[in-house]
């Protein structure tokens, strides 16, 4: 996968926010950035996307998210529950119709908490409520890792835009 595929991947969900007047926030980890990158690549960006963070560690959490520690006692990072909060804190934050939350391992080796390279976590969170889903690359290839996880999450975000399960 290229930098150019992810792009035309936010291209397809920027033409839907951009029909529908809606908008975006992200707050992503193990991506590094690659889902802010890619939808600010598109031209008109700034008619959807409202902000976002890379949120690598629980510093960045608090800092950019104003999510404590209180707040996620008990939620493992790197899960669809830890996504979901991610989610959900940063459309409330930014305001927007649609934010994504993004969490994982993105290699060479697993994390801390137990889950082999190539784990990651999605959560899209909007209008309708919120949906979460966990994929497994299977992959030590950390770029390789990043590029999918970022894929995931456009196909995620667009398949719940359109209405999808």
């Amino acid at each position: 996968m290229s930098f150019e595929a992810l792009v035309a991947d936010a291209e397809q969900v920027a033409a839907l926010l951009k029909a529908r007047h809606q908008s975006i926030a992200v707050a992503e980890s193990s991506t590094g950035g690659l889902i802010s990158a890619a939808l600010l690549a598109v031209p008109g960006a700034s008619s959807y996307y409202y902000g976002g963070g890379v949120v690598y560690t629980p510093r960045a959490r608090h800092r950019l998210l104003d999510l404590k520690r209180e707040e996620v006692r008990g939620l493992r990072s790197a899960s669809e529950p830890y996504a979901l909060a991610l989610a959900e804190r940063t459309r409330t934050r930014f305001k927007t119709s649609w934010a994504i939350g993004e969490t994982g391992a993105s290699g060479p080796s697993g994390n801390p908490y137990g889950d082999a390279a190539g784990h990651c976590c999605l959560a899209v969170h909007g209008p309708g409520g919120a949906v979460a889903r966990t994929l497994e690359t299977g992959r030590t290839d950390r770029l390789g890792n990043m590029y999918a996880f970022a894929a995931a999450a456009f196909e995620l975000l667009r398949r719940q835009i359109e209405g999808q399960p």
